[in-house]
């Protein structure tokens, strides 16, 4: 049996185009996916988007068509930015789904009759693009804490979810599970912000609008976000109330959700108590990531310092861009983006270090042996250093993944990238090939050099997934062994540039 693994990103709310920073997230969650099944898992990895509330419908009722074809369209171009960012997803989710729509409506019905959801009033600061109530003392400079817009005063009949039941019991799992909220100082930032001052009931129905799921028992009300969204990691599973099918009972609990620190507060307080009411296991891990900053400043359409997707992979390519957003953002603090830092990377990186190492081994190869060389059983002192390098590549590569510093397991493969540039220096085959007794060498040196290419293009393709497949072809090869010398003979293609270096003048004038 394989181990499996569950992994998802949090649904895209479907009010517009999502930016870079959007993006970031499901390329992150695309990365960690590859990397299990590469281990051999048996990986399910769902993504989707998030398309009821306010703020759609008053977008809808602005262009003038229903709510149901506004999310189609935005919902169509998030999934095509997803595609286009080769991300390996197995299930794209709408929460318009009528069969996820009909479970929300259960679970609802479930917790009211077991007394965790009751009625009452709602009366406090409304931040209309969040869709969150607020108290005054949670305002900050008296607007949302969360997004630092304007709030007013609002009240309505509203269903309560009583959050408040399982605050101790939520409290005592966090503490026994260190690695559940991760990294560290967003756990505390939970704790010491929500837990300790206390959880207030929450509200999970709303009556001033009609975009949403109705309460099936009264439906002048619709099921809010937290149940509605939230519930989509379980719903589209299988999960039902009145019997839960074989993919869920499979998959669940999951093993990572994937989210932005921006609504870890959902997803590490609301979601787990939900859970609990529901008599589910919890999910193992939640990782709330940073922020991708354009020019150090938070990205924002109003403020007009947006860059999209699709604009960079016009620009650079798909796997230049992965590449920039998987190693370019730290593990814990917010990342920066802009065009020309685009360029340092390109071609400080992946033209020079991987590029030009893949051209010049290849080119050697065919150059002195006609592209076939074979394994040599043939050591100097100068190769052990160098085949420890490659030998240790799959330990760091796993320690790092295992949590989930996927930029500093990209940097480890790259050491290894910059240390094969650095062997050829040393071992300087064009020396070597005017020496007819040193040929058995010179084709050692080179089997040293292709391993430790290949190894690192098998470690690349969670990454870089059509670059480690074009490294593969280059060195006519589908052996995706982590360790050395698991190819006794290269018969290889035909050297191809990887990546270009990029003229940043030139780009200019063209852009």
């Amino acid at each position: 049996m394989k181990n499996k693994y569950y992994i998802t990103t949090a649904i895209a709310y479907t009010s517009g185009k999502p930016h870079i920073g959007n993006t970031y997230e499901i390329v992150l969650a695309d990365a960690i996916a590859r990397y299990h099944r590469l281990l051999g898992e048996d990986v399910y990895f769902q993504t989707g988007t998030d398309e009821h509330g306010i703020k759609i419908q008053e977008k809808a009722e602005a262009k003038g068509i229903s709510p149901q074809a506004f999310v189609d369209d935005v919902a169509t171009e998030i999934q095509r930015i997803w595609d286009l960012m080769n991300t390996s997803y197995d299930r794209f989710v709408r929460t318009t789904n009528p069969k996820h729509e009909e479970v929300v409506q259960k679970i609802f019905k479930k917790l009211y009759d077991q007394g965790d959801i009751y009625k009452g009033e709602y009366e406090g600061m409304y931040c209309t693009p969040c869709e969150s109530f607020f108290t005054e003392s949670q305002l900050v400079d008296g607007k949302c804490p969360d997004c630092g817009r304007e709030v007013k005063q609002a009240k309505e009949e509203a269903y309560f979810f009583r959050l408040s039941k399982y605050q101790k019991r939520l409290e005592e799992y966090i503490e026994s599970h260190p690695h559940f909220i991760e990294p560290e100082a967003r756990k505390n930032e939970m704790i010491n912000n929500f837990l300790k001052p206390g959880l207030q009931d929450l509200c999970v129905s709303r009556t001033t609008f009609t975009w949403g799921v109705p309460v099936s028992f009264d439906t002048k009300h619709v099921v809010y976000v937290w149940i509605d969204a939230l519930t989509n990691y379980i719903t589209f599973l299988g999960y039902d109330p009145d019997g839960s099918g074989e993919q869920f009972n499979k998959y669940w609990p999951c093993d990572l959700h994937l989210i932005g620190k921006d609504i870890l507060r959902f997803h590490t307080l609301y979601w787990p108590i939900l859970l609990m009411a529901l008599d589910l296991p919890l999910p193992k891990q939640i990782f709330g990531h940073p922020w991708l900053l354009m020019s150090s400043d938070k990205m924002s359409k109003s403020k007009g310092n947006v860059l999209y997707a699709d604009e960079l992979v016009d620009l650079f390519g798909v796997d230049a861009v992965r590449y920039y957003l998987l190693h370019e953002i730290p593990f814990a603090s917010d990342g920066n983006i802009t065009i020309d830092l685009v360029i340092e990377r390109t071609n400080a990186d992946l033209a020079n270090v991987l590029g030009n190492l893949v051209q010049r081994t290849i080119s050697m190869a065919s150059k002195y042996f006609d592209k076939t060389i074979h394994k040599r059983e043939e050591f100097e002192e100068i190769d052990t250093p160098f085949l420890e390098k490659i030998g240790n590549l799959n330990e760091k590569v796993n320690k790092k993944m295992e949590c989930l510093a996927v930029s500093d397991a990209i940097t480890e493969i790259f050491d290894v990238l910059r240390a094969s540039n650095k062997y050829i220096d040393e071992t300087t085959p064009w020396i070597l090939a005017k020496d007819e007794e040193k040929r058995d060498r010179l084709e050692s040196v080179l089997y040293h050099l292709l391993e430790s290419i290949r190894v690192c293009a098998v470690f690349l393709e969670p990454f870089l997934p059509e670059t480690s497949k074009e490294i593969l072809r280059q060195l006519n090869t589908e052996d995706k062994s982590f360790g050395y010398g698991a190819v006794s003979v290269y018969q290889l293609n035909e050297p191809q540039v990887l990546f270009a270096r990029i003229d940043k003048e030139k780009l200019s004038k063209d852009m």
